[in-house]
């Protein structure tokens, strides 16, 4: 596993920022491969990340040696793998810098984590009249729980509106979140824009009337440090399969003394205290919202993706995916055609590039681009209310991680050159 220190030079230029991404991409086996005859360059990562072979390992090692179900046998297979899942519980909260280990609830990923919000949470505070805030760049899934919740609630769902350059307009927020605004929810970046959000503002504007501040992680987790006490958040979703680790694994991190007053989302085993036919009393958290099985093997594998972002440092993480979002900004800048939206100083936002063509729709750019080895998105990123602020279908998306470095933006760039001439343009 590379180290802190290691240095990477690339063809466009030095990169000094504590990460040899020579030395990463050797621990993803996936990055071996050849798409189409030509070296695979993922650029999808906002999407899902690719995973080091010590998380794939993890998991096989588990499956191998200490399979069991959790919480329930005495059995030292069930000791070893109750310990082990719980052991990833404290690692998680230590990374966000939550203050108590049970405010981390495991679920199946960060949309259930914002469902789980909307349902337990929200179907108990939220009632006619009161409003919902969101914002227009929000991902469907930090949406649609709320619009529903709205619609049973007979509930007011308004936003915050995005200005040209793919920040949120705050100029009229005291409008916005009023006295009866109960919650506001809003993503920490972008996976469109890559905007990165003033949280902590938003969180102090919710409070000032009495409302919650729900956070969704997803992008911002994996590529920057982050600390829900110092921000301020009630509640903050994250999903592990964007930062190195397994699918089906999610963060539910929320206030103790919210989440204790919540009533469970899901019921069955585990998550009960007593069982009788006349009375059922909920277990202490974080038992309390999780019911069942859980997805064990995977939160054992999400440890040592854990393992390898802290390894690298989440500070080196952020300023090399700063330096390989700005040379990709100024390069794509100069293609003709072109058109970047969102924020084009780096510093303000993720490594989630969206852009578009003025003459070749994105699904044509992705296709193109997917002959030549380079894996990107197309589409509307589940964003489309974004998309309609916007007045755009859709766009094409170039995502960086840990292991890109200024070489594959070239490679990017060179692919989308060849393009416009394949086309005749």
């Amino acid at each position: 596993m590379p180290t802190k220190t290691d240095k990477r030079t690339t063809g466009s230029g030095r990169n000094d920022t504590g990460i040899d991404t020579n030395a990463v991409r050797a621990d993803f086996p996936i990055l071996t491969r050849e798409i189409n005859g030509h070296p695979l360059v993922y650029l999808d990562s906002a999407a899902s990340s690719q995973k080091p072979k010590a998380v794939i390992n993890s998991i096989v090692d588990y499956y191998e040696n200490y399979h069991s179900n959790v919480h329930r046998g005495l059995h030292t297979l069930a000791e070893k793998a109750t310990n082990a899942y719980e052991n990833v519980r404290g690692r998680t909260a230590q990374f966000i810098g939550a203050p108590h280990v049970e405010e981390v609830i495991f679920t199946r990923g960060a949309t259930e984590s914002i469902n789980a919000i909307a349902s337990a949470w929200g179907d108990d505070n939220v009632g006619e009249g009161d409003e919902i805030v969101i914002t227009e760049m929000e991902h469907h899934a930090n949406f649609v729980p709320w619009y529903a919740l709205a619609k049973r609630k007979n509930a007011i769902l308004k936003k915050i509106s995005i200005t040209t350059d793919g920040q949120l307009d705050l100029s009229n927020l005291s409008e916005i979140i009023t006295e009866r605004t109960k919650v506001v929810a809003v993503s920490h970046m972008s996976n469109v824009l890559g905007t990165i959000n003033p949280i902590k503002e938003l969180a102090q504007a919710a409070h000032k009337v009495g409302a919650i501040l729900v956070a969704d992680g997803a992008q911002a987790v994996p590529h920057m440090p982050v600390n829900v006490s110092e921000l301020g958040v009630d509640f903050y979703a994250f999903s592990s399969h964007k930062m190195l680790g397994p699918t089906g694994v999610g963060v539910l991190w929320g206030k103790k003394e919210i989440l204790e007053k919540m009533q469970p989302f899901l019921y069955g085993g585990e998550m009960i205290r007593e069982v009788s036919f006349e009375k059922v009393t909920w277990a202490d958290l974080p038992n309390k919202f999780e019911a069942g099985t859980p997805n064990i093997a995977d939160v054992i594998g999400f440890e040592a993706a854990l393992d390898y972002l802290e390894n690298l440092g989440m500070d080196n993480i952020r300023r090399h995916e700063i330096d390989v979002t700005t040379y990709a900004i100024e390069q794509l800048s100069k293609l003709k055609g072109i058109t970047i939206q969102g924020p084009h100083d780096a510093t303000m936002r993720g490594g989630a590039i969206s852009f578009t063509d003025a003459d070749i729709h994105p699904h044509d750019i992705s296709t193109f681009l997917d002959s030549k080895g380079i894996a990107v998105r197309a589409g509307h990123h589940c964003a489309q209310p974004l998309m309609r602020a916007m007045n755009i279908i859709a766009t094409a998306r170039a995502s960086f991680y840990i292991y890109n470095d200024r070489k594959d933006v070239d490679t990017l760039c060179n692919a989308l050159t060849q393009m416009r001439s394949y086309f005749g343009l």
